[in-house]
């Protein structure tokens, strides 16, 4: 595999399952030095032995991205030489006559203020260090369409889109590039709950033109592109994932 990122570091928080897991190996597979954020209860031996087995190198990173202090230590670390991935997330499954203050909370300190406290972070280090970087959030199809069983996430999400093109704006000055990825229906374990229930995958398969689930993997191609210099002259610009679901559920 092409070695786009050797001799950088990188980190992707939210990296010990799922999409996260997937976007910090194939960044160590073409040769980035990855940071493994994860929070202090979680594991990420799977992710490092991921790494190892794809011939990269990674390191582990305990930060929780709610926590200001935490990611000014994560990005001081890690980011002087590299790139950013912001992917960390939650995402409870609850009508939003059953969603509590403590939930929202929780759903907006982690997907909208821990992308912000990231990618603001990430962006101040870059800048003192001089050399620009490519910065990549996860955002999601969420963005655009609404769920009655996730109301508060679709509104931390589209925060997060519009955020990159906000921050997008203003980094450019500084060769900074900032882009976000909008996945839809993604087989990770924070969507096995809901892929679970027979009608619910059918009812999402139906929709999507490619009459399938994603892969983590299909997603971290597209981070690992709008990091590279591939994606040069690409910001404030967010990638619909989607295998056509929004086409089809407009139809």
């Amino acid at each position: 595999m092409e070695k786009r990122f050797a001799g950088k570091v990188a980190f992707v928080t939210g990296a010990a399952t799922g999409m996260g897991q997937a976007m910090a190996v194939r960044l160590a597979s073409e040769g980035a030095l990855v940071g493994v954020n994860h929070l202090p209860n979680i594991d990420p031996t799977e992710t490092l032995n991921r790494i190892k087995e794809a011939g990269g190198e990674g390191f582990p990173v305990v930060a929780d991205v709610r926590k200001p202090d935490q990611v000014t230590a994560m990005v001081q670390q890690v980011a002087k030489r590299g790139d950013v991935v912001s992917n960390a997330g939650i995402n409870p499954t609850v009508t939003w006559d059953n969603t509590t203050v403590e939930q929202f909370d929780a759903l907006s300190e982690t997907n909208f203020r821990g992308t912000w406290l990231v990618c603001t972070e990430g962006a101040k280090q870059m800048i003192k260090e001089g050399h620009g970087g490519a910065i990549c959030c996860t955002s999601s199809l969420s963005a655009h369409v609404g769920s009655p069983t996730q109301v508060a996430y679709c509104g931390t999400k589209a925060g997060v889109s519009m955020l990159v093109k906000a921050l997008g704006a203003v980094f450019g000055e500084h060769g900074i590039r900032i882009n976000a990825i909008e996945p839809g229906c993604i087989d990770t374990p924070m969507a096995a709950p809901l892929l679970a229930d027979p009608a619910a995958l059918k009812y999402y398969v139906d929709r999507i033109a490619l009459h399938r689930v994603g892969r983590p993997e299909e997603m971290a191609s597209i981070v690992a592109f709008l990091l590279s210099d591939d994606a040069s002259y690409l910001t404030c610009t967010t990638i619909l994932a989607d295998a056509g679901f929004i086409v089809n559920a407009e139809l």
